[in-house]
């Protein structure tokens, strides 16, 4: 008489999930917002689907005794208080799980600090006027952003880790997380950004490897890239990195959709925890290129 012998359920499903292929940890995509007149609004920014973290960009002005100025392109004007209702936007973000950040600094503008107790005076306007705190001015309206992101590309690298750390310390007495982003370029160690990201306080990196000839990735060529990656992940302490890029074809620096998969993402996936995911600059280069709804998948 033949034996009959029922496999548990459960045993079965085990191996099954044993057969199947490990992935890295899922990534995400970054993207900055603010500059670009064909961009549309952040609300439908982040009902694309496509992104985990959102720029705000950029209060271009600060410091050096001047008053903090936002810069919002066309899409409103913030000293009439036209930015608003960029609240509405803000919180749509947030109800599907995605950080907003509002950029300090850009390629343009003024801005700086003569003194600590200047970047600390700031710290303290970010978060009346941007996080936490109560103004009755906020630029922005009353939603609250999720942190600061730090892309400083002129002037001195002096007293960004006082900013840094005094946020830190009026979140923490508040008891809210103010999370922090920084955007230096991928040249090893960046002159603007590399005090503050010694701090441990910087928990997302998203580095800059375009318009840096020097550490973008080439296809067949991709060394100076790699040793780039491996430098900056292994020299900086923070949560996360990001390989920045941008998503128009006619940039400097532009690694077209299936280099990406096949080449540049197998390689910084590799980097375990520490990998993040895909920074793009902006989100009206990546309306126009599809962009990211080309890579997400692989991300």
């Amino acid at each position: 008489m033949a034996t009959s012998f029922h496999f548990p359920l459960t045993i079965l499903l085990v191996l099954l999930l044993l057969t199947l292929p490990l992935k890295s940890a899922a990534g995400g995509i970054a993207v900055y917002w603010g500059q670009n007149d064909n961009e549309g609004k952040l609300t439908d920014t982040c009902n694309s689907g496509l992104y985990k973290y959102v720029n705000l960009a950029f209060l271009y002005n600060f410091g050096y005794g001047q008053s903090p100025r936002l810069n919002l392109a066309s899409h409103c004007d913030p000293p009439s208080g036209g930015c608003k209702g960029v609240s509405n936007g803000i919180r749509a973000c947030q109800s599907r799980g995605i950080k907003v950040f509002l950029s300090l600094g850009g390629a343009v503008g003024n801005y700086g600090f003569s003194t600590a107790d200047e970047a600390r005076g700031l710290a303290q306007y970010l978060w009346d006027n941007y996080l936490g705190g109560q103004s009755g001015n906020r630029p922005l309206g009353d939603a609250s952003l999720d942190g600061i992101d730090l892309d400083i590309e002129r002037g001195s690298s002096q007293y960004y880790a006082d900013l840094v750390g005094r946020l830190t310390e009026i979140g923490q007495q508040h008891g809210k997380k103010v999370y922090f982003s920084a955007a230096p370029q991928c040249p090893f160690p960046d002159q603007s950004d590399d005090p503050v990201l010694r701090t441990g306080l910087i928990d997302f990196v998203w580095i800059q490897f375009y318009n840096n000839k020097e550490c973008e990735f080439k296809s067949g060529i991709p060394g100076d890239f790699q040793n780039s990656w491996r430098k900056w992940t292994s020299s900086i302490p923070a949560r996360k990195f990001f390989v920045g890029l941008t998503a128009s074809p006619a940039g400097d620096g532009y690694v077209p959709s299936a280099l990406m998969k096949s080449q540049l993402l197998p390689f910084v996936q590799q980097s375990g925890d520490k990998y993040g995911g895909v920074m793009l600059w902006d989100r009206g280069n990546d309306i126009e290129s599809g962009y990211s709804s080309k890579i997400i998948g692989s991300v």
